[in-house]
C-alpha cells in the first residue's frame, strides 16, 4: 500500500460496521403479496427504534453492572422491554450485539472522522491524527469501555469482539507505518515493523489513555503526551 491510494479501505477496516440481519432482509427486493414500500418503511423505522433501544439497554447494563455474569441477552431483552427472540433476530448472538454496541460507541466517539486521517498527505501528521481520533473514541464512554475491556479477559464472546477490533486498529497502524517507511530517514530500516506496530498499538490503547488521564482528566486531554511518546518511539 503506497501513498494515500487504498487507505480508505484501511480506514473501513478500523471502524467499519456489520450489517444486521434485519437490515439485510429489508434490502431484499419485494415479492408479490408483500406490503407496499411505505409500510415496509414504517416497519423499518420500528425495527431501527427497537435496535437502538436494545443497544442502549446493553450500554446502560454495562455501565451499571459489576459482574460479568449479569451481562446476558436475557437481561438486555428485559431492560429493552423486548422478547429474547427479538434480540437474537436483530443481532444473531451475544457477539453480534457486542459488535453493534462497539459501532454505537464508535459513532459517539466520532470515529467516522478517521477516514480523513488516512488521506492526510503527511504520514506523521496522519499518525498524530490517528492518536487524536482514538482519544475521542476512548472518551466516548470510559466506564463502558473499561467494563468491556475487563470483560474481554473473562467472557470469550466479549474477548473475541475486542480482539477483532484491536486487530483492525493494528491494520490501520500498519498502513500508516508503511507510508512513513517511504519517507527517507523517517524510520530506521533495521527496525522490526511489527514490533513498532505492537508498541504503537499499546500507546494508543484505551488502557494507556485511561491510565494517563486518571480521574481528573479525559483521554483527549492527554493527546499531547501520547503524541510525544509516539514520536519518541519513532525517532531513528
Amino acid at each position: 500500500m503506497t501513498g494515500t491510494a487504498g487507505l480508505g479501505d484501511a480506514a473501513s477496516l478500523v471502524f467499519g460496521r456489520r450489517v444486521s440481519r434485519s437490515e439485510r432482509c429489508m434490502k431484499e427486493p419485494s415479492r408479490p403479496g408483500e406490503p407496499p414500500p411505505y409500510q415496509l418503511g414504517r416497519r423499518q423505522a420500528e425495527i431501527d427504534e427497537g435496535r437502538r433501544r436494545m443497544i442502549g439497554a446493553a450500554r446502560a447494563l454495562l455501565a451499571e453492572t459489576t459482574s460479568y455474569t449479569a451481562f446476558t441477552l436475557d437481561v438486555v431483552a428485559k431492560r429493552a422491554d423486548v422478547a429474547r427472540a427479538t434480540v437474537y433476530y436483530q443481532f444473531g448472538s451475544k457477539s453480534g450485539l457486542l459488535e453493534a454496541l462497539c459501532d454505537d460507541l464508535a459513532a459517539s466517539g466520532q470515529m467516522g472522522d478517521l477516514a480523513q486521517v488516512f488521506t492526510t498527505p503527511d504520514p506523521l501528521d496522519a499518525l498524530h491524527g490517528f492518536v487524536a481520533a482514538f482519544a475521542r473514541f476512548w472518551a466516548a464512554d470510559r466506564t463502558v469501555m473499561r467494563r468491556l475491556r475487563a470483560l474481554a479477559h473473562l467472557d470469550p464472546d466479549v474477548g473475541a469482539v475486542i480482539a477483532a477490533r484491536d486487530d483492525r486498529n493494528r491494520q490501520g497502524l500498519r498502513a500508516l507505518l508503511a507510508r512513513l517507511a517511504e519517507h527517507p530517514g523517517a524510520l530506521t530500516p533495521s527496525r522490526d515493523p511489527e514490533a513498532l506496530v505492537n508498541v504503537l498499538h499499546t500507546l494508543t490503547s484505551f488502557e494507556t489513555f485511561d491510565s494517563l488521564a486518571g480521574p481528573d482528566r479525559t483521554p483527549t486531554d492527554v493527546v499531547p503526551v501520547v503524541v510525544a511518546l509516539v514520536d519518541a518511539v519513532l525517532e531513528p
